[in-house]
């Protein structure tokens, strides 16, 4: 383990929970292993632990951050996003595949969708040429989460979305039975749709047959909900 993250690891045992660790646990499908510090706890701890040791330096940044990837316990993931996430704004371009690697590895949803929606869409804001070849490589992989990842990177660009784009990606995807890339698509086009209600409202007319059923349900959700 990196020496930054020993101090961190006791503070993380010391308050860990089996029996909330076990219900985490099974909570994302036996995917991961918990210390069991929901996610205010661990935020604490995390807060705690910056102001005694300070942030890493910029320069041992990517070793750091696969190191906390190796750890079992999933709150050394979670850890590792935020940490991330403080130094968007000033990444390099290099760092989308340090991206790439952390969706494609260790792979479920709640780390997929910060990542995607908070790290890729902000670097992809800051380095918009980048945008084609690696999204364009992750359609191409067969790789659901780097696929749902190509969809959900715009999640909060509003009116910046590509629609050229995401529409692209979601043709690509039409039929498929992943339920998180189903999920994802609807997801994308819910969001958009408080940006652009009637685009959305548009889109899922004209392709309606094509849409899951899932899709389709979670893309007008918030208009329904909404009554527009």
């Amino acid at each position: 383990m990196h020496p930054y993250l020993i101090p961190l690891e006791k503070l993380f045992r010391d308050q860990a929970d089996n029996s909330k660790a076990s219900a985490m646990k099974k909570y994302m499908k036996g995917q991961f292993e918990y210390y069991g510090i929901p996610s205010p706890d661990r935020k604490l701890i995390v807060r705690e632990f910056y102001s005694r040791f300070g942030y890493p330096y910029e320069d041992d940044l990517e070793d750091l951050i696969k190191d906390c990837w190796d750890q079992s316990q999933r709150e050394f993931h979670y850890m590792a996003m935020e940490l991330l996430y403080k130094f968007a704004k000033k990444a390099e371009i290099c760092r989308i595949d340090l991206y790439e690697y952390m969706v494609f590895t260790k792979s479920w949803w709640d780390t997929v969708d910060f990542i995607a929606a908070n790290l890729m869409g902000t670097h992809f804001r800051k380095f918009p040429d980048t945008i084609a070849p690696y999204t364009e490589k992750w359609m191409a992989s067969g790789n659901m989460w780097l696929q749902r990842s190509a969809i959900l990177f715009q999640l909060k660009y509003k009116a910046d979305t590509d629609v050229i784009l995401l529409d692209k990606y979601i043709r690509q995807l039409q039929g498929s039975k992943e339920f998180f890339i189903n999920k994802a698509i609807g997801w994308m086009l819910r969001e958009y749709s408080k940006t652009d209600a009637d685009w959305v409202r548009n889109y899922v007319a004209k392709n309606l047959t094509k849409l899951a059923p899932l899709s389709h349900r979670e893309a007008l959700k918030w208009l329904a909900n909404k009554n527009k």
